[in-house]
């Protein structure tokens, strides 16, 4: 849904791209290092040092808003760039939910963490495709977006997941946001795809 939203983060957008585009860091450095973040972020996680791992998550998600900002603020959007920084959302949420493996997730529903890692990752990769399917088969006009779980909504529980992690330690509550993830991910692919179809018949 917060895809859709962006007109909200406009302001907040132009103060962090006069700020960060100062510093002699291109919008697509910022793009690769949201990628390193979340890299030592995965390995915090691996550790079981969840605070770390928030820390550093939370440094890659925002550098992910940084980039953009930057590069409109120094007028320096290009297509490569927007597609480097599409190509990282997905690294970055995927590294993120690989370090989730390495840890002793309990089974909800008799269904073990890791299967619900993997629908999270399944539904995260599905929308997004729906997306690009879409416009490569000239289904719509313009970008398919919306839906009730966009990236944006999976990080915040992502983060919610993490902080429970860092709470609980039988991380019961952390796999019960990872279910909710998986299912409301996969219903998002759902919507996206049955839009693009609804659009088509018009």
């Amino acid at each position: 849904m917060l895809d859709t939203k962006r007109s909200w983060f406009k302001d907040l957008e132009k103060i962090v791209g006069k700020m960060f585009g100062v510093l002699p860091i291109t919008p697509n450095q910022y793009t690769l290092l949201s990628g390193v973040m979340a890299i030592i972020s995965a390995y915090f996680i691996v550790k079981e040092l969840f605070w770390w791992a928030i820390a550093f998550f939370l440094i890659a998600s925002f550098l992910d808003f940084v980039d953009g900002a930057v590069a409109r603020a120094k007028d320096q959007s290009t297509k490569v760039g927007a597609y480097l920084d599409t190509i990282f959302d997905r690294y970055v949420e995927g590294i993120i939910l690989f370090g989730l493996l390495f840890i002793n997730l309990p089974s909800i529903f008799n269904v073990a963490g890791y299967v619900w890692i993997y629908l999270v990752m399944f539904g995260s990769v599905v929308t997004t495709y729906a997306k690009a399917a879409a416009k490569e088969k000239d289904l719509v006009n313009q970008e398919l977006k919306g839906g009730l779980l966009s990236r944006a909504e999976r990080l915040i529980l992502i983060f919610i997941a993490l902080i429970l992690a860092a709470i609980y330690s039988d991380y019961n509550y952390t796999v019960v946001v990872l279910f909710i993830i998986a299912i409301l991910a996969n219903f998002t692919a759902v919507q996206r795809i049955y839009s693009a179809i609804s659009i088509n018949k018009q």
